[in-house]
């Protein structure tokens, strides 16, 4: 038995319940009378909707077909070797189930060198190997073409790309060694790592043509077909692939320079990941792969075996599977067709809303406000959004004319109201109005319309309390940007009954929002969270430490921003607001900053200023400097961290307690999703568990062992 089968062997003893991918070898006549050919096919036997993944299972069978092909060729059988996939998916990397179950560094270098051993194989073949990317191909689906001689990809793909870091890995199956050896060390940090650390960024097949990753390029159709003609063409020497030279002096170094860059302003040095690929691109200058295979394999055990990639596998899990089917939701049978759907306000935030619903739903959608100029203004927005996307190319005209005619504006509340099944409201923070806004739409809505408020802080029971059926009101908090952010919290008021809120969750898949069901308490999730956060953070500068080392305090966690960019991102106003609203409830643990009201009473948006001349890096504002009285107690970045993150841990436990989500994975699920939270944390509560603070304060971890940590 080979060292490669019994690699494979024993890790499938690890992973019994493996969805195994099969390779599939047929032959076929080339065109042009270019000779036999043998085609493998990757198939898991299940259609797009579960891409194909690769196992130590798979890997054999890979193995296997290789085993066949290698055969026929020193046979002088057939003149060439190409993969390709099933129907819409080439093969998506390795099968992250099987990652969670290694136990010990031996079995995870195993995964390292099963791969290596079985996708290398494919450049030792006699005769010349193709790859056929004809659809979605991510991580090890990428790898194992890179170990071919030619590769061609379809137009029409519209997801490719090596995620590893963005989860806690590194492209272990030959991309950190192969890529910059093919396109240059440049691009390859750009797919490696500012792609993965730019939200898992995906490139579409022109793009990876463009790269230099694939020699030619086909329209999906057919594909395959034009892959086969291009193949019979190389082979009998009609086409000549030419490629670039590779740069191997100071551009690689200082391609890998700025790779470190750009890990240290995403991760602050908090994750492994990026600096263990980058590591590996600079040592593939000498061009010796096999070295870069080993490195990768040692990686790739290192980063199995630890916190961080157990985290980034437990994020991916809570966004494709939590995050799809939500805890604690009505059955999907009590929802309630919505045909149109009525706005309360006009403002960006109603305006946004209104073109969200327009899209999703593609139903009449009508906005309301207090005067005909408001509501022009909110209705000329979503109509110009609409022309931005046919400039695009996003939408054809005639979609473009539907949803433009589909959106209109009144002022009277009973002429747009009267035949709508879900109507929200986006109007000023404040209870009086959103009561008084109700009581108007109940009085003209008809009895099964849900009424929805998008508060971000405000109690959703007390809103509905005097009405008549407030057992119809919901809250449906979005985050801002409404179309980029996919959180949206769905609260449950006291007497929120279960039609309403099966439908408010039916509109939430639609809308294709991340949907997570929320007690009605201060402020939810999201915003509790950071303004506890926040307001520490606040506490320890208007108690007397510096403003840059309250900020460079928390840089370890790798958030996508210090906390007051942050705060300039939400509006000091409506951060003040948050803190008033949730002070009044909770006292004990929430202040209000004598300073941030300083801030907002002086009209300034921000902490920081931003010039040209020092490259628009944050400065503190010199007026907000004046503005800021600051006692004499100052902490060092550890006492700022520690402090912040009991708060943080104290508050997570108390809202666990209170039941206002079903379990810690919501709280990060929130988090993720609405607030950028990093997938190499796992959201927070991995976090604060590794790092013992979960046990410091609450005397007890947030998650049992395993769930987001390498198993006991």
């Amino acid at each position: 038995m080979s060292t490669t089968t019994e690699l494979l062997k024993g890790a499938a003893e690890l992973f019994p319940d493996e969805v195994v991918t099969s390779a599939h070898v047929r032959h076929l006549e080339l065109p042009y009378g270019a000779g036999r050919f043998a085609l493998i096919t990757l198939d898991n036997g299940f259609d797009h909707t579960k891409p194909t993944t690769f196992g130590p299972a798979s890997l054999a069978n890979l193995n296997t077909a290789i085993d066949q092909v290698e055969k026929e060729a020193a046979a002088g059988e057939i003149v060439g070797v190409g993969i390709t996939g099933k129907p819409f998916v080439f093969a998506v990397g390795a099968d992250l189930k099987g990652v969670e179950l290694l136990k010990n560094h031996d079995d995870a270098l195993a995964i390292g060198k099963g791969g290596h051993e079985v996708f290398k194989r494919l450049a030792d073949i006699a005769v010349p190997t193709f790859t056929y990317y004809n659809g979605a191909a991510m991580g090890g689906g990428v790898e194992v073409g890179l170990h071919c001689e030619y590769r061609t990809v379809s137009k029409h793909i519209a997801a490719f790309s090596l995620p590893e870091v963005f989860l806690g890995l590194v492209p272990g199956w030959g991309g950190c060694a192969l890529l910059p050896n093919l396109i240059g060390a440049e691009k390859a940090v750009s797919v490696i790592i500012e792609n993965s650390l730019n939200q898992n960024k995906q490139l579409k097949g022109q793009q990876v043509f463009d790269l230099g990753i694939a020699d030619a390029l086909f329209e999906g159709a057919d594909f395959l077909e034009q892959s086969l003609i291009w193949t019979a063409n190389v082979l009998k020497g009609d086409i000549k692939v030419e490629r670039p030279a590779i740069d191997r002096g100071d551009a690689w170094d200082q391609a890998v320079a700025k790779g470190r860059f750009v890990a240290d302003s995403k991760v602050h040095g908090a994750a492994p990941a990026a600096y263990r690929a980058l590591d590996i691109i600079g040592a593939a200058k000498n061009g010796d792969l096999q070295q870069g295979y080993d490195a990768e394999d040692l990686a790739l055990a290192d980063l199995i075996m630890g916190g961080e990639l157990r985290a980034g596998i437990y994020a991916f899990n809570l966004v494709q599977k939590r995050g799809k089917r939500p805890a604690g939701a009505p059955d999907k049978s009590l929802a309630r067709p919505v045909t149109k759907v009525g706005v309360v306000g006009a403002g960006l935030m109603a305006s946004q809303l209104a073109l969200l619903f327009l899209r999703r739903l593609e139903v009449p959608v009508v906005l309301t406000d207090i005067d005909q100029e408001r509501v022009d203004k909110g209705v000329g927005y979503v109509h110009a959004e609409i022309e931005k996307l046919l400039g695009k190319g996003r939408i054809n005209q005639d979609k473009a004319n539907r949803l433009t005619a589909l959106v209109t504006g009144v002022l009277d509340k009973a002429e747009g109201f009267s035949d709508a099944d879900f109507i929200i409201e986006a109007v000023f923070e404040e209870i009086g109005v959103k009561q008084q806004v109700f009581a108007e739409v109940e009085a003209v809505a008809p009895a099964h319309a849900i009424l929805a408020t998008n508060t971000s802080s405000l109690s959703v029971s007390e809103m509905a309390s005097k009405l008549k059926n407030p057992e119809r009101v919901v809250g449906f908090h979005f985050f801002n940007p409404v179309a980029i952010l996919p959180l949206l919290e769905i609260v449950r008021g006291e007497q929120t009954d279960d039609a309403s809120l099966a439908t408010a969750f039916a509109v939430a898949k639609k809308l294709k929002k991340t949907a997570v069901l929320v007690k009605d308490a201060p402020a939810f999730v999201v915003n509790r969270i950071l303004t506890r956060f926040m307001g520490e953070i606040q506490n320890v500068i208007d108690e007397g430490t510096p403003v840059a080392v309250a900020e460079k305090a928390v840089e370890p966690l790798g958030l996508p921003m210090s906390p007051l960019v942050l705060l300039e991102l939400v509006g000091p106003a409506i951060g003040l607001h948050v803190s008033e609203t949730l002070n009044r409830a909770f006292p004990d643990r929430f202040t209000v900053s004598p300073n941030l009201a300083a801030v907002v009473k002086a009209g300034k948006r921000g902490f920081y200023v931003y010039s040209a001349e020092n490259g628009f890096k944050p400065e503190l504002d010199p007026e907000v400097a004046a503005l800021l009285q600051q006692g004499d107690s100052v902490l060092t970045e550890e006492q700022v961290r520690d402090r912040v993150l009991d708060a943080v841990a104290q508050e997570i436990g108390l809202m666990l307690d209170e039941g206002v989500v079903a379990e810690a994975q919501d709280i990060d699920l929130c988090l993720i999703t609405g607030a950028g939270w990093p997938f190499h944390l796992g959201g927070i509560t991995p976090y604060l568990d590794r790092e013992g603070v979960s046990e410091r304060v609450n005397g007890k971890p947030f998650l049992a062992p395993g769930v987001a940590s390498v198993p006991a």
